[in-house]
């Protein structure tokens, strides 16, 4: 088991943020290892895995680094650099990782490959081959659908926010990855793998949700990240698109709220998952509730939207 021992103060400043490059790192793993955790990942490998293979066929040395760097159980740090909260600017976080010391991102390399660099990666443009990759994979499969991914990142924070108001750090951060579990005593644990505990004291806390079924985390000097798989009901329901007949008999965007309300939520997160303005989302819930579709309840300064049995025979009916 590892955990990490965080401070009153680390936890007090930690914070959850959205990194476009966190993103899209996420992206390129899902490529590389072609694993689908799901019909959505399945459906968005099929449309992207071929370019991305071409991509590698033609460049042996760029493909040797992304297996040596992020195929195994450790990735190479220099390619999963820590997130600024700062700075949710892709460009900018890939500079940061374009301007890497060769030597540091050879001796990274090694780490995760746990021996001896190959002859074939021990070059000074590692660094750029892997952020020229990196842009590839964002302008051709995360840019396009970059203003839904945010949203449902977004939606993914304000619920693990509302979370933390309501039940504390154990609340909010249990199982936000495989094995992690907050342990009291300013223990957090991290893995159930064996490794090192690590003290966060004098460090800045920052959880990043990806869409993608992929997470890690990251450190530097000055910051620890957990990058981790966003809520997975909300990931699918970002995506939901309502029943054709259900669209004609309450208008797309109305019956799209009522669709994503098979779990409960509140405006904000409505407003978050849809991209619609709070003045819409605010009379859509109004004429649903009163129609019968909806109840509300209110879960301590948040009022949560669920589908009743009548909302739910519904959208059942129109599936």
């Amino acid at each position: 088991m590892s955990w990490w021992e965080v401070t009153a103060d680390t936890l007090a400043a930690s914070r959850f943020a959205v990194s476009p490059l966190a993103e899209t790192t996420a992206a390129l793993k899902l490529l590389e290892r072609a694993i689908a955790a799901d019909p959505g990942e399945r459906t968005w490998l099929a449309a992207h895995l071929p370019v991305y293979r071409d991509w590698l066929a033609a460049d042996p040395v760029t493909a040797r680094l992304v297996r040596a760097g992020l195929g195994g159980s450790w990735n190479a740090t220099f390619l999963t650099p820590t997130p600024d909260a700062t700075e949710p600017d892709f460009a900018r976080e890939l500079d940061r990782l374009a301007s890497t010391a060769p030597a540091v991102a050879c001796a990274d390399l090694a780490e995760a490959l746990g021996g001896p660099l190959p002859a074939e990666l021990d070059r000074p443009d590692l660094p750029q081959r892997a952020a020229e990759l990196l842009d590839r994979v964002w302008r051709h499969t995360v840019q396009p659908d970059w203003p839904r991914r945010r949203r449902i990142l977004e939606c993914d924070i304000l619920v693990r926010t509302a979370r933390l108001a309501h039940g504390g750090w154990e609340s909010a951060l249990d199982e936000l990855r495989p094995g992690m579990r907050w342990l009291g005593a300013s223990r957090l644990r991290i893995t159930l793998r064996d490794q090192p505990p690590r003290e966060l004291a004098g460090t800045r806390l920052l959880f990043v949700p990806v869409t993608p079924s992929q997470g890690w985390l990251a450190w530097d000097q000055h910051r620890h990240a957990v990058i981790y798989p966003c809520t997975g009901a909300l990931a699918d329901a970002g995506s939901a698109a309502p029943p054709e007949a259900l669209a004609r008999l309450l208008g797309p965007a109305r019956a799209r709220v009522l669709v994503l309300l098979e779990t409960p939520l509140s405006t904000t997160h409505l407003v978050a998952l849809t991209g619609q303005p709070l003045g819409s989302v605010g009379r859509h819930l109004r004429v649903l509730h009163d129609a019968g579709l909806l109840r509300r309840r209110r879960s301590g300064r948040l009022v949560l939207y669920g589908r009743t049995e009548l909302g739910d025979a519904l959208v059942g009916g129109q599936g």
